[in-house]
This record gives C-alpha cells, sequence and structure tokens, in this order.
C-alpha cells in the first residue's frame, strides 16, 4: 500500500526533519539527529537513486541532519556547505557562492511569487496488516524475509517511477523530457503512535532533477509532480504484487481476500492470520471506524440522507485527523518486538502465537494445491477492462496496468509468475476492449501516452441494494460491486463460447467468444513471452478445456463468501440464508411503517392508487433476482 504527502517549504519540511528522521517521534531539544537516532536504537535514513551520482553521493549512504536541511528544506546541494565555503576561498562573493549550491530555481524566487515551493513528495510504503503481523510476531527468520520483501518492493516500484514515469517540465509545462534519475531519502519505521507494529518506509523524493539543457550543459529542473500522483496507486498495486508474492513463495503461504469495508475492493491478506490478530496491531483502523460512526449520522442530520462513496472517503480522511495522536518517544526495535510478543501472549495466548506460522503455512498449501499458477491472459484482460470500464467509464494505461497487478495478486493467490506479465495484461485489455476517446489534434502536440484515455463498449449493470448488517439501513451498491458483476457475466460468456467449441481452433474460439460477448477486436499484441502454462497439465486436453480447468481451480480456493457473497453476482446474495433473514426482518419493519403512514394520512385519489402500484411493480423489478442478473448473458 502507498500513501502520498507533500513536503513543502513553511514549516511541513521541518516536520520531516525533526519527527519522520527521528522514527515518527519527538526528538529531545537540542540533540542531534544522529546521536538521538542511536539512543533511542532507530536506523538512520539513507540515500536512494541514480540521481545520486549529479551530488556525489552513493547509494545506501547515510542522511544527515545538515543534508536534510540543506535539501529538503531549503532546495540546495546535500553538500553545499563544502562547496559555498570552497567558492568563497576561491574569491566568489557570498550571494554568488551560496546561488551555486541552489538547485533549479530559488525557493526565495518562488514565495516571490506569492506560492508556497514544493521540495518533495513523501511515498510511504506498507505491507497488509497480516504481513505486519507474521512480522512482529514470527520468529528472526520471518522477520529477515518479510524485511527483505518490503526492500525489494520498495526498491522495485521507485525504479518503475524513476524509468517509466519519472519526466521533468520546464517553460510552465509547454517542454518536458524523460529523467531516470531520482533522489530519494528513505526512512524505516517500525510502529504507529500507539506503539503497535506498523512496518513501513517513508520515502522523501526530491523535486529536483537534473536534465541537459539546450547546449547540452546538465541543469536542475523540477519534476513533474502531477504525473507522479497520477501513478500513485500503479505503484502502490506493484509494491504490494511484489511483496506479497515473495513472502509467500520463500515462506509457502497464500492469501485470501478480506473485506474490510462493505462494498470496497476486498484486501489480500495472509492466509491463516486470524481476524482478531490483525484487529489487535491496526489500533487506528478501530480509532477511525469509531469516529467515522459519529461522523456518518452527522452527514445523514444535516442531509437527509447517508454518505455516498466520495463523501464517505471524505469523512474517512476527517475521522483520521481526527484520532491523530501526537507524537511518541521511540524505543528500539528489540524492545518492541518483545512489548508486542507479551501483548499477543496476554490476550491470546501461548498457542495462537506461537503457532501462527505454522497455520499460515497449513492454510497456504491447501490453498497452493488448488491453485494452478497458470494465468489465463484474455480472461485477465476482460476481467481488468471490464472492472476498469465500469468504475471509471473513461480510463488510461496506468489505470488499467494497476487493475491487472490486483487480478494477478487476486487470481494467483501468492503463486510466482512472469516478470512482465501485469504490462501483457494491460497491453491485452486495451487493445482487445478499448477504444479510444482521445483524439489527436491538428495544430497541438500529440498526447503522451499516460494522456491517451480509453472507454470499453461493455454493458453496465444497474444498481441493486444490499440488505444491511447488524440493523444497518441498506446500502446501494457500489461501483466496484457492479464492475465484479460486469466482469463475472462477459467471463461467463466467453467460457460458455469455449465450452461450445470445444475441439476446434483457437482462431474458431476466438470469434466465438466476439459473437457472444460483442467485443470488437483490434490488433493483437504478440504472443506472451510467459511460461505461465502449468508443465503437469494434460497435453491431450484442448485449449478451450485447459481455460475451464484453469478456472476450475482459481475458484475453487476462492472462500464461498467470495464467490457467493454481496462482492460478487448480484442474484447470489439475495438467495443467501443470512441475507433472506435481514431482508425479511427489514421487509417487516417498511410494511409496518407503511401501515402506521397509511392509518394516518387522507385517502388518496383513484389515479394516485393506479400510479403507486405502477411504480411499485417498477421498482420490484429493478432488484435482480434469480436469472435477472446485469450484463450480457451466452
Amino acid at each position: 500500500m502507498l500513501s502520498v504527502a507533500k513536503v513543502q517549504r513553511r514549516n511541513a519540511w521541518r516536520y520531516y526533519v525533526r519527527g519522520v528522521a527521528f522514527g515518527d517521534g519527538r526528538r529531545p531539544v537540542g540533540q542531534s539527529l544522529k546521536d538521538a537516532q542511536e539512543t533511542a536504537g532507530l536506523p538512520p535514513g539513507r540515500w536512494w537513486g541514480r540521481g545520486l551520482t549529479a551530488l556525489g553521493l552513493t547509494a545506501g549512504a547515510e542522511v544527515s541532519e545538515r543534508q536534510m536541511e540543506l535539501t529538503f528544506g531549503q532546495g540546495r546541494h546535500p553538500d553545499a556547505d563544502r562547496i559555498q565555503q570552497h567558492l568563497l576561498d576561491d574569491g566568489a562573493d557570498p550571494a554568488t557562492a551560496r546561488r551555486a549550491t541552489v538547485l533549479g530555481q530559488p525557493i526565495e524566487e518562488i514565495e516571490a511569487c506569492n506560492q508556497t515551493p514544493l521540495l518533495a513528495l513523501d511515498f510511504t510504503f506498507r505491507p497488509q496488516a497480516s504481513l505486519i503481523v507474521l512480522w512482529a510476531l514470527g520468529d528472526a527468520h520471518t522477520r529477515r524475509v518479510i524485511e527483505r520483501a518490503h526492500e525489494r518492493a520498495v526498491d522495485r516500484a521507485l525504479r518503475w517511477l524513476e524509468d517509466e514515469v519519472a519526466e521533468t517540465r520546464w517553460s510552465s509545462g509547454r517542454s518536458r523530457a524523460k529523467t531516470p534519475a531520482l533522489v530519494v531519502a528513505a526512512f524505516r519505521h517500525f510502529d504507529n503512535r500507539d506503539g503497535f507494529p506498523l512496518l513501513h518506509e517513508h520515502c522523501l523524493v526530491l523535486n529536483r532533477v537534473q536534465r541537459l539543457d539546450g547546449n547540452g550543459d546538465p541543469k536542475w529542473g523540477a519534476l513533474d509532480t502531477r504525473r507522479l500522483y497520477r501513478h500513485v496507486v500503479a505503484a502502490g498495486t506493484l509494491y504490494t504484487l511484489a511483496m506479497t508474492t515473495e513472502v509467500c513463495e520463500e515462506l509457502g503461504l497464500a492469501t485470501v481476500p478480506r473485506e474490510v469495508t462493505p462494498g470496497l475492493r476486498p484486501v489480500m491478506e495472509i492466509a491463516g492470520v486470524d481476524s482478531e490478530l490483525i484487529d489487535w496491531s491496526a489500533t487506528r483502523r478501530q480509532q477511525i471506524e469509531g469516529v467515522l460512526e459519529g461522523l456518518t449520522y452527522k452527514y445523514a442530520q444535516e442531509h437527509g440522507r447517508l454518505p455516498g462513496e466520495q463523501a464517505r472517503h471524505g469523512l474517512g480522511w476527517w475521522a483520521a485527523q481526527d484520532t491523530r495522536r501526537e507524537k511518541k518517544t521511540p524505543r528500539p526495535l528489540e524492545q518492541l518486538l518483545a512489548w508486542w510478543k507479551a501483548s499477543a501472549l496476554l490476550k491470546f495466548g501461548k498457542q495462537v502465537v506461537d503457532g501462527l506460522l505454522h497455520r499460515c503455512r497449513a492454510a497456504g498449501a491447501a490453498i497452493r494445491a488448488r491453485v494452478d499458477p497458470h494465468v489465463d491472459v484474455v480472461l485477465a484482460a476482460v476481467d481488468v477492462a471490464a472492472v476498469v470500464f465500469t468504475v471509471r467509464g473513461k480510463f488510461a494505461r496506468r489505470h488499467v496496468l494497476a487493475e491487472a497487478r490486483r487480478h494477478l495478486l487476486e487470481t494467483l493467490r501468492g503463486r510466482e509468475f512472469t516478470r512482465g506479465l501485469d504490462d501483457y495484461i494491460a497491453g491485452r485489455a486495451l487493445a482487445d476492449h478499448g477504444r479510444q476517446t482521445t483524439d489527436p489534434q491538428p495544430d497541438r502536440r500529440a498526447p503522451a501516452a499516460d494522456q491517451i484515455f480509453y472507454t470499453a463498449d461493455f454493458p453496465e449493470p444497474d444498481p441493486w441494494f444490499i440488505a444491511g448488517t447488524d440493523g444497518t439501513p441498506p446500502r446501494e451498491s457500489s461501483r466496484y460491486e457492479r464492475a465484479r458483476v460486469a466482469s463475472l457475466a462477459v467471463r461467463n460468456a466467453i467460457r460458455a463460447a469455449r465450452t461450445t467449441s470445444a475441439g476446434q481452433a483457437d482462431a474458431s474460439a476466438a470469434t466465438s467468444a466476439a459473437a457472444h460477448t460483442g467485443e470488437q477486436h483490434h490488433d493483437q499484441p504478440s504472443a506472451p513471452p510467459h511460461a505461465v502454462d502449468h508443465p503437469g497439465r494434460d497435453a491431450a486436453l484442448t485449449p478451450a478445456q485447459q481455460a475451464a480447468a484453469v478456472h476450475a481451480h482459481q475458484q475453487a480456493a476462492m472462500p464461498d463468501e467470495y464467490l457467493q457473497g454481496r462482492t460478487t453476482d448480484a442474484g447470489t446474495w439475495l438467495r443467501t440464508p443470512k441475507n433472506l433473514e435481514r431482508l425479511a426482518a427489514f421487509t417487516r419493519a417498511a410494511d409496518a411503517r407503511r401501515r402506521t403512514y397509511e392509518d394516518t394520512k387522507p385517502p388518496a385519489a383513484p389515479d394516485d392508487l393506479a400510479d403507486g402500484h405502477r411504480q411499485q411493480h417498477e421498482q420490484q423489478h429493478r432488484h435482480p433476482g434469480h436469472g435477472q442478473g446485469p450484463g450480457p448473458r451466452p
């Protein structure tokens, strides 16, 4: 998971120099950063990125307090003091010597234009809660595996941003160039503000990069931070996919979907980690949920309705700010590990804590035995395109790439895959199902690849209502739930077409699938150079039978509540006994309120009665029942 914050000139940079560099704690006044880190047992910050070469620094070198102040507080060279003194000794005047140490436009000039300089972006990487629990309560080997996977996943995500995304712009954005050379200061933290485990990495990406001017001389300029912001989700999914896959392969684990917020995408957690252990470590979530309930009630009182998806995100942000505690005094990792272990033993007992890894491996072995590591790129492309289209309507390649990485995480359940498969699935989804909506203007510069938007021609499912739980009122289906329905409908049509055309050539099968789904054919990408087929598969199976077998293996490993619950088919949630009982209770309460209202209101005219019966009939037919699931049918 990845979050982003700004590091600006005024007071924000002081927060990072004094707090983030000190384990998110409150550093004693008058104590140097290095001494405070050594006293508290905290690891120092480290430099990262190809841009360090231009600054004369090396990757992995320690970040000093003065370097933090110069670089992220003043926008100058990390060794500006030494460079400036050398120039003064050579006879340069103070103003010229200081200007020679400034990276790009001086922040004083930016502030003179009544603008707040943006000095850096704070990219914070953290794994899923179940991985954090395993890291905090596991043995030394488990912690080393998780930390090593975390380091490699952070490096891979930053390297992808450096190679594929980072650009510099000048002349008010009219000119831009690729800059695969970032400057990053990384700080690792181990706990949250409550002292509970939270392994995460703060990566301060300097908003200065070097490019060549018209004369071929190096020149410092600003990053295109908007472009970085647009690719945050894709970078976060790459980090999660890379870290989860490495840990699962190294320790023999697997993942399961866990619904955190009803209607939103489930989080792929490590199988075998109990929800009680996750709640024990996720203290912030519990505090946020308590405040969020009150904010939601207040919103409903003021607006006369429940908040929608966008309003829920805003209320969640306010709840997080209201529950944000003061800084703590950092402690060494050894002390934290002992305290976490004692806290978990007191709450759950020795058998639960000491047997955690064994249970995770047992659950992972059962899932890995049922999940085939084969990836059907045709079905994957359909799933990715249908979900992105239903959620967004119009989308760019970065949205499809992020969804392709989620698809691999949800489908393979932690199994290894060939690098580059996510890019291939994204390209296949755009080529097979995307329709470009961005038209180049004849008198303007051609749009960049990430600025081209697409849409698709999948039918959008109508919204339906989902029965509430624990006495809560019913809610309208979210965009993600409707996206899952659209994806399942199209994939079922393709599977049905493949089954009926078993034994035919691949071209005939593809033609039949297109006839059933109504998909438009574009130029197909070249065949994937990935060995994704299972080596033990029966060679006598036809391609259609192989696809059906792959799907059966993958679906068999999914929990029933994920396949038949609220986050999948619109027609199945009504037929589960639990939801039928809740819906019946809600119907009885609604009927009672209706009878009370009818007893108190004046008699209605005959035309009003007819209109009421017609509206009730139409509303009943809006709810998908048995055999009425939305989407195309084979």
